[in-house]
């Protein structure tokens, strides 16, 4: 039984979709957008200029996303369950909401924001834990057509207060604490740091998740609860009408500069990308609940736990707490208890279990799985199989899904029970992707098995539309490395069987733990440290992360301990970016490999740090060839030391 209108249920559907979406893109996409609810239909279907780096899907659309994604579920089936909420501590009571509960509260969130003088237009940052009250602000910000810019609970008050500035943020949603395993994270103090130099926020409205006792700045900080007693008005929760180019939210990514990105999603093309790979990727069926362990501070929280499950009409589970904590059978218990049909998570997760449990969980029999999916980064071959053998018991489909935070939904996956798995290729690309691989010089490599980096040479409704106040960013940094194409900073295998394999980033971004963080960003940090000249970042093998942060570190702190020293540049970097950021290895090194210009020869610094010293390359052409085996002793040392 086929979920909607757009499901494809076969592989000769697919092929069919994938000739139709080529051949006539508006025709194809004109007929999925057919199955959403619309205040006023649309002109064109796509506008597309990759040199000037314009995209429009749906002009001269009317719409609103709640509606689609509550109002009409509410109305066909007002019961059925859409939002469950597991805390962290399995002793306390979880949350359950059906749609027609769910839009309430939606209504209710968008009343209270109208109450506070949020209007369409304005951007609205959050900075919450994983409870319900996020997903109500997310959404209750599309209802009024205000932006969202959630912040992820672990980036650090410098961190909060760059993104809050860049996008102008009127408003900050926080809590006083967030609950992570053991441990309390202070948000509201964080807030308040952030808040001293975020001149743009004029009101602050905080939640109690754990009662703590928080400072409240009279006239700019509300309560929650107290704002909320106060927003009984249904008329304020109505829905505004947006344009289908309307901008729907701000969410910041790492780049390959210092400066992290404000990736601009929009309205209709979102709404439509993201429905239609959530249903086809995981073939969703009526009535499944699907079980995404995200954070909604990135984006795969964003698409596939909020609007891509609420959009199709399934129930969608949200977890706050840690896979591993206060055990490691946490989400084996989830599955169980909620009986989840689809399981979305990370390969770093699963590394880290599997290592703590070769067999998995033997004790769990999670009848109810029928569909495991993988997110983040590429997984190794190990992992898949414990992945497919142990968690799905050999019964369930795996889809490995490659996709980024600026193409707002899955792009190539194996469309789940239709046999196109392979392990480690992420496999192929949805209807309407177009991948390409290019060289180095520029050049397309010919149809079958080749090797080059990814690029993807049509438009797609969810792409980004840009970068928020800097669209010449976006230009620069997707369609002018190779004009006409959108490039992905990724490297790509392709099998003679059209198979995809990403083998991961070829710009100076690094992948740690499905999380991406600029190369420049990191320095940044570090070389902020007064004992510290310069610094140069680079990712290396990492058994449970798959990719590790190892900085080479020029400095001089003296005669003090190797601990203090470390512990003096790590801390720096969790307060400047966040906990997420601090490098795995500090190598302390007397100077960085630079040509005889100055600059510093990353590529060396990769080699040494991958431990292949066998393919380095001409070092003749550097400034100081000898300093090369210091580099690759001081290397191993650590590694040594740190394992």
């Amino acid at each position: 039984m086929k979920s909607h209108p757009f499901q494809l249920s076969s592989m000769a559907e697919y092929r069919a979709a994938c000739q139709s979406a080529d051949e006539n893109p508006a025709s194809f996409w004109a007929e999925v957008a057919d199955s959403f609810q619309w205040i006023q239909p649309w002109e064109s279907v796509v506008e597309s200029d990759f040199e000037a780096a314009h995209f429009a899907w749906f002009k001269g659309a009317k719409l609103n996303i709640t509606i689609n994604a509550l109002d009409r579920h509410a109305r066909i089936q007002p019961q059925a369950l859409a939002l469950a909420w597991e805390p962290n501590d399995p002793n306390e009571q979880g949350r359950r909401f059906s749609y027609a509960e769910l839009l309430q509260h939606v209504e209710r969130t968008a009343g209270m924001l109208r109450r506070l003088g949020i209007k369409k237009g304005d951007t609205v940052g959050i900075y919450l834990p994983m409870v319900p009250e996020l997903v109500f602000s997310v959404l209750a910000c599309a209802r009024i057509g205000a932006i969202h810019s959630v912040v992820f609970g672990g980036f650090s008050a410098q961190a909060l207060a760059s993104r809050l500035n860049d996008a102008s943020c009127r408003l900050l949603i926080t809590a006083d604490e967030a609950l992570r395993g053991a441990k309390k994270i202070a948000l509201k103090n964080i807030a308040d740091e952030a808040l001293l130099a975020s001149p743009s926020v004029e009101r602050v409205l905080v939640f109690a998740r754990t009662g703590a006792k928080v400072s409240m700045k009279p006239g700019r900080d509300l309560d929650w609860a107290e704002s909320w007693s106060h927003a009984n008005n249904p008329a304020l929760g109505h829905a505004e009408t947006m344009d289908a180019e309307d901008p729907l939210f701000i969410l910041y990514t790492s780049g390959s500069t210092g400066k992290p990105k404000g990736v601009v999603h929009t309205t209709a093309g979102y709404m439509v990308w993201t429905a239609y790979t959530f249903v086809n990727v995981f073939q969703y069926k009526p009535g499944e609940l699907h079980f995404c362990t995200a954070d909604i501070g990135w984006i795969t929280g964003h698409s596939y736990i909020v609007y891509g499950p609420l959009l199709a009409g399934a129930s969608t589970l949200m977890f706050e707490g840690l896979p591993n904590w206060p055990d490691s059978n946490r989400w084996w218990q989830l599955i169980e208890k909620y009986k989840a049909n689809i399981f979305y998570t990370a390969p770093t997760a699963l590394r880290s279990l599997m290592a703590d449990n070769k067999e998995g969980p033997m004790e769990f029999a999670m009848n109810s799985l029928r569909v495991l999916g993988s997110v983040g980064e590429p997984i190794n071959a190990e992992a898949w199989h414990w992945f497919k053998d142990k968690v799905g018991k050999g019964r369930c489909a795996l889809t490995d899904t490659w996709w980024q935070t600026e193409t707002g939904g899955i792009m190539i996956a194996a469309l789940a029970g239709m046999g196109s798995e392979l392990p480690t290729y992420a496999g192929l690309p949805l209807p309407g992707i177009v991948p390409v691989l290019m060289d180095a010089n520029g050049n397309r490599q010919p149809a079958g098995e080749a090797e080059g980096n990814l690029c993807l040479e049509k438009p797609w409704p969810g792409m980004a539309r840009t970068v928020y106040g800097d669209h010449e960013r976006l230009r620069q940094t997707y369609f002018s490395i190779h004009p006409g194409y959108y490039f992905t900073g990724d490297g790509c295998l392709r099998s003679k069987e059209g198979m995809y394999r990403i083998t991961g980033r070829v710009d100076d971004v690094l992948n740690v733990s499905g999380h991406r963080l600029g190369t420049a960003e990191l320095e940044n940090a570090i070389n902020a440290h007064s004992c510290v000249s310069e610094s140069a970042v680079v990712g290396y093998p990492h058994s449970i992360k798959g990719q590790g942060i190892c900085a080479f570190v020029v400095a001089d702190f003296g005669n003090r301990p190797v601990f203090e020293r470390n512990k003096e540049v790590l801390d720096l970097v969790g307060k400047i970016i966040g906990p997420i950021a601090r490098p795995d290895l500090l190598v302390f090194v007397p100077g960085l490999p630079k040509t005889r210009s100055g600059k510093i020869m990353r590529r060396i610094l990769r080699k040494i740090a991958e431990e292949q010293s066998d393919s380095m390359g001409d070092i003749s052409t550097l400034l100081e060839p000898d300093l090369v085996p210091i580099l690759q002793t001081a290397f191993l040392n650590e590694k040594k030391g740190g394992d």
